[in-house]
């Protein structure tokens, strides 16, 4: 099966920067579209940024010019970057992979556990 892991939240400062590492691990095929999302209590699931195989990358206009995306294909990760942060980008992220098993099977999303990110003095 498919492990979607992430890593790398945690407590910051305003202002300070945190890196987030999701690695997708299995007998996987081909993945063709990795994002980021965040929920923040009470609120909607939001997606946060995209990267699809042949490097097309998306924001969402809250942290266009703070985050950045970034994936290794031969390692199968996604990483975001995440600089001068602020109370509001404070959420539980999420990694989300759409891929293939295998020649037999059809792309579907999975997901990873979650990480939190607080942003606080």
């Amino acid at each position: 099966q498919v492990q979607l892991v992430e890593s790398g939240g945690g407590l910051v400062q305003p202002g300070g920067s945190l890196r987030l590492s999701c690695a997708a691990s299995g007998s996987i095929l081909a993945i063709y579209v990795m994002r980021w999302y965040r929920q923040a209590p009470g609120k909607q699931r939001e997606l946060v940024a995209v990267i699809t195989s042949g490097g097309s990358i998306n924001y969402a206009d809250s942290v266009k010019g703070r985050f950045t995306i970034s994936s290794d294909k031969a390692k199968n990760t996604v990483d975001l970057q995440m600089n001068s942060l602020r109370p509001e980008d404070t959420a539980v992220y999420y990694c989300n992979a759409n891929l293939r098993l295998g020649s037999w099977s059809s792309p579907r999303d999975y997901w990873g556990q979650g990480t939190q990110v607080t942003v606080s003095s």
